[in-house]
């Protein structure tokens, strides 16, 4: 099988590490990549967002598979130009897509279907933003009803916080708050048929004890010890298949990743949001352990064909990832710093080095590209194990400015998590 991945971070990394270790997957190529895929994967210098681009560079490549990484691809309707060029393609369409890049709109979905969610309103100016707020009080919880990156959330108690991040969209939904710990949730989704990933737990805020501002995450760890038994069945029983369901009687068959950001709250199981592709930094966790071949599942996904009943293999243990940031992430990134010791981390027993927002400047030194620019992922017998792995090989890295939490995972026996 030839595949190509599309998109240049962490997630894609992981994917190309995962879908290498693939026996089926005879030829892997990434567009564009990074300095990291470039050594599991060929990288191809592409805009993933240009549909005419994707479609003539899978075509002359001759994949078999197209999997999307990034949200912005999907919403671009790559997946849509990609099956009008009878090209196989794991992420939905632009339409089905609509589910992370309109708030709006996947909560008409969630309404529509039955999904256990908080209740929200749309508001298209701020005399509703401010009827909202009085509605539901503190915390605060204001959504940008687009495509934001995973930032375009604001939780605070601060209404003249929460009034400025909405005058700052165009259009937000702003929601009840939702008590309890946080949980990411993946299925892979044929249109008709799911099955689900390990779930897993990432970390916002960009400082330690959960503070700081929102980010597109900071870190995750799979399994989640404190879980409630069920969870993975209550959630697609009660979330994912009846997603499926009403998105296929809209006539917009949902074909990828459906991911879903869950709250255990005290009512029970609540979703926060969905994202319409594999979320980052979970995947890097998640992938870590999956046994089964990624390949295949992804593929047949694509082509219609996936087993329901189908039980994945998971490598004992677990898996934790700490993101390094660059210097004033979230809000402005510095590009440019050098990084050094990535083959000292790499070396770190039980732990390995992920690239993000990774570069090769002019004199083939590796720098700093993004926001996050990388993921150190630790593995072991257990959560302890794996983030002590992942916090050793943290200590390798040198990069100025650079800057990553140190409590990752730090409470993972414990249900109070946010």
């Amino acid at each position: 099988m030839r595949v190509l991945v599309l998109g240049p971070g962490g997630r894609e990394h992981a994917l190309a590490r995962a879908l290498r270790r693939d026996p089926a997957v005879t030829d892997l190529h990434c567009g564009p990549g990074n300095p990291g895929t470039a050594a599991v994967a060929t990288n191809h210098q592409i805009d993933p967002t240009d549909p005419a681009a994707v479609v003539e560079l899978a075509g002359r490549l001759g994949v078999d598979l197209v999997v999307v990484g990034p949200e912005a691809v999907l919403v671009a309707g790559v997946g849509d130009a990609l099956r009008a060029a009878g090209i196989a393609c794991f992420g939905p369409d632009a339409e089905a897509a609509r589910i992370e890049g309109s708030k709006a709109f996947a909560k008409d979905v969630m309404r529509a279907a039955g999904v256990p969610t908080a209740d929200a309103q749309v508001c298209d100016s701020m005399v509703d933003v401010e009827a909202a707020l009085d509605a539901y009080g503190p915390p605060y919880v204001v959504k940008d009803d687009g495509l934001a990156a995973g930032k375009g959330v604001v939780v605070t108690s601060d209404r003249a916080a929460a009034l400025a991040h909405a005058a700052a969209c165009d259009r937000v939904v702003v929601e009840a708050y939702l008590d309890g710990p946080e949980v990411s949730l993946f299925a892979l989704c044929d249109g008709v048929s799911a099955v689900p990933l390990l779930p897993a737990q990432d970390f916002k805020r960009a400082l330690d004890g959960d503070e700081g501002p929102n980010t597109g995450g900071m870190g995750a760890y799979t399994p989640l010890p404190w879980a409630p038994a069920g969870l993975v069945d209550e959630v697609m029983a009660t979330v994912v298949r009846p997603t499926l369901d009403e998105l296929r009687s809209r006539g917009t068959p949902y074909v990828g990743v459906l991911y879903a950001g869950l709250a255990l709250t005290s009512a029970g199981v609540r979703v926060v949001e969905f994202n319409a592709r594999f979320g980052d930094p979970e995947t890097q966790v998640v992938l870590d352990r999956l046994a089964t071949p990624l390949g295949g599942l992804l593929q047949a996904c694509a082509l219609g064909v996936l087993d329901p009943s189908a039980a994945l293999e998971w490598t004992p243990g677990a898996a934790v990832t700490v993101v390094v940031a660059a210097e004033d992430y979230p809000a402005a990134p510095v590009k440019g710093d050098v990084i050094a010791g990535v083959a000292e981390a790499d070396a770190v027993a039980g732990a390995y080095v992920l690239h993000a927002g990774t570069a090769l400047d002019g004199e083939g030194l590796l720098v700093a590209n993004g926001g996050r620019v990388l993921n150190v992922v630790g593995t072991g017998a257990d959560v302890a194990e794996a983030r002590a792995a992942a916090y050793a090989a943290l200590a390798k890295l040198k990069m100025r400015g650079g800057h990553y939490r140190t409590d990752i995972a730090a409470q993972a026996d414990g249900a109070a998590l946010a």
